[in-house]
């Protein structure tokens, strides 16, 4: 069995909806600024990469707004979005589709605004829909409601990895008769003072506030990454069922392998991620001449970039393009992986590798892609993640003309 993505969504901040997200991408655009909605006074970090000017009731019906959070917000949307520009008709057979969310921090602020609701008023404060709106499998449930969508559905709670491990178990759901899934990840860590501490205590967050120079990963002022919030969905079908429906074919899921490196911030000595990586590239049944662009996971931390550019020396001996999107807006966790497939796909679609924004150069042996978009012939991309914790996924993508 072939897994091919034939839809995508996204909600980063660059906006809603692909184009933009690859306008600004492809352009290598800065989108990170001060953290806009609480004091972060007595907090070291002060910036991050917000969706902007995100109105849910422009986007979703009333009765699912009030009942969820804003990371099951960006969810919805970006399933919207895939779903349309799959053509998938899901009315015909409501068991065919199912549905894999991944999110790392769940709806926290909603969690937040309950949590200060019960100790100012007691619990008969605390609305109907804390018991749901906070938990991992919200924005499963949500875009499964909401669409009809009753197949195998599920949620990965996990880091950035998220996407790419729910593509490669998307196979599995195929494999068992499932027509079609909707994949992805999402994330809205930044709306609350609660969220922020939670993250501030793992030590790997920049500490800059100029948004120019605050997240520089693979370079000698990298000091820690800038959080972000955003999402991506994609809709993976079995390639024989996509080309029967006539779809448009986006990308091939070649292959994908994950790991478990150690506890630690990241995986400690970048083992794992080269592990996870040959797997991929294994699955895919191709070598290192075949990989055309590397979708680093670029952490932004001195040891965590070292680890990572030593693995892909290893890796590419005769060197590879590579480029980490995500510096330009920030890493949103399980949105993060979710946001780096959806570049990489519109990347092998438009053949350009898009830049790493605000670094202008990288001393660490890479041919890291800066400055400008390169316009270069793109067959096979590999996307690379870490998790917080010690996870490691990789997964390697096709252009359809040369799976």
């Amino acid at each position: 069995m072939t897994v091919v993505i034939t839809g995508l969504g996204t909600v980063s901040p660059a906006g809603v909806g692909t184009d933009g997200y690859w306008d600004a991408v492809s352009e290598g655009r800065s989108l990170i600024a001060p953290i806009p909605d609480f004091d972060t006074d007595g907090f070291h970090v002060r910036l991050c990469g917000k969706v902007p000017g995100f109105d849910p009731h422009q986007h979703i019906e009333g009765r699912y707004v009030v009942q969820t959070d804003a990371f099951s917000w960006f969810a919805m949307v970006a399933a919207d979005e895939a779903l349309r520009d799959s053509g998938l008709d899901t009315g015909t057979d409501p068991y065919a589709t199912g549905v894999l969310i991944c999110s790392c921090a769940g709806g926290v602020e909603f969690g937040q605004h309950e949590i200060a609701a019960l100790w100012s008023g007691g619990p008969d404060h605390v609305g109907p829909y804390q018991s749901i709106a906070w938990f991992y499998a919200a924005s499963t449930g949500q875009i499964s409601i909401r669409n009809g969508l009753k197949g195998m559905c599920g949620v990965l709670v996990t880091d950035e990895p998220g996407m790419l491990d729910a593509l490669g178990q998307s196979e599995g759901a195929l494999r068992r008769g499932t027509s079609a899934m909707l994949v992805g990840g999402s994330e809205a860590p930044l709306g609350s003072p609660f969220s922020l501490a939670c993250q501030a205590g793992a030590d790997v967050l920049s500490a800059g506030d100029d948004p120019s120079s605050a997240y520089l990963p693979f370079t000698e002022r990298a000091s820690g990454y800038v959080p972000a919030e955003g999402a991506a969905v994609a809709v993976a079908e079995d390639a024989a069922t996509a080309r029967a429906r006539g779809a448009r074919i986006r990308a091939v899921v070649a292959g994908h392998a994950s790991t478990f490196g150690g506890v630690g911030a990241f995986d400690p000595g970048g083992a794992g991620l080269l592990h996870a990586a040959r797997g991929a590239m294994d699955r895919a049944g191709i070598g290192p001449d075949d990989v055309d662009v590397v979708f680093a996971d670029a952490v932004g931390t001195p040891k965590a970039d070292a680890d990572e550019a030593a693995m892909l020396r290893e890796l590419f001996p005769g060197g590879v393009p590579v480029t980490a999107p995500k510096a330009g807006f920030g890493r949103a966790y399980a949105g993060a992986g979710a946001l780096d497939v959806a570049a990489a796909v519109l990347s092998l679609e438009h053949q350009v590798i898009p830049p790493t924004p605000q670094v202008s150069d990288a001393p660490c042996g890479l041919d890291l892609v800066v400055r400008v978009p390169r316009v270069a012939p793109l067959r096979t991309a590999l996307v690379l993640s870490r998790g917080l914790g010690g996870g490691n996924s990789a997964v390697v993508l096709r252009h359809p003309d040369h799976a």
